[in-house]
C-alpha cells in the first residue's frame, strides 16, 4: 500500500463560519489524517466539530471525493477540503442533562 498524496473531502455548505474555522486548521487536517486509514471516493464519515460553548460538538458528515497518488492516509498526505451543496445534517452531542448519561 503506498500513502496518498493528496485526499479531497467535501462537507456541506450550510457549515456555520465558526465550523469552517474549526475544520480550516492544520491541527483539524492532522486528525483527519490520523482517522481516515485507507479512504475510497464516495465513503462518508462522520467526525465531530468543536462548536465552542457549553461542551457541545457538531457531527459532521464528510465525503471522500478524491483520493491520489496512493490508497493510504499519511502524515505527508494533503488533506483539501471543499463545499458540497446541503445542510449540515449532522446532530448535535449536547454533554448535559439532554446529553448521553452513561
Amino acid at each position: 500500500m503506498s500513502e496518498a498524496t493528496r485526499v479531497v473531502l467535501s462537507f456541506p455548505e450550510g457549515l456555520s463560519d465558526w465550523g469552517r474555522d474549526q475544520i480550516d486548521t492544520e491541527r483539524y487536517r492532522g486528525y483527519l489524517r490520523r482517522v481516515l486509514e485507507e479512504p475510497t471516493v464516495g465513503d462518508e464519515r462522520e467526525e465531530f466539530v468543536d462548536v465552542g460553548c457549553c461542551g457541545d460538538s457538531l457531527d459532521l458528515t464528510f465525503r471522500v471525493e478524491a483520493v491520489e497518488g496512493g490508497t493510504r492516509v499519511g502524515e505527508s498526505t494533503a488533506v483539501e477540503l471543499v463545499e458540497r451543496a446541503g445542510d449540515v445534517e449532522g446532530g448535535w452531542r449536547v454533554q448535559s442533562a439532554g446529553g448521553p448519561t452513561e
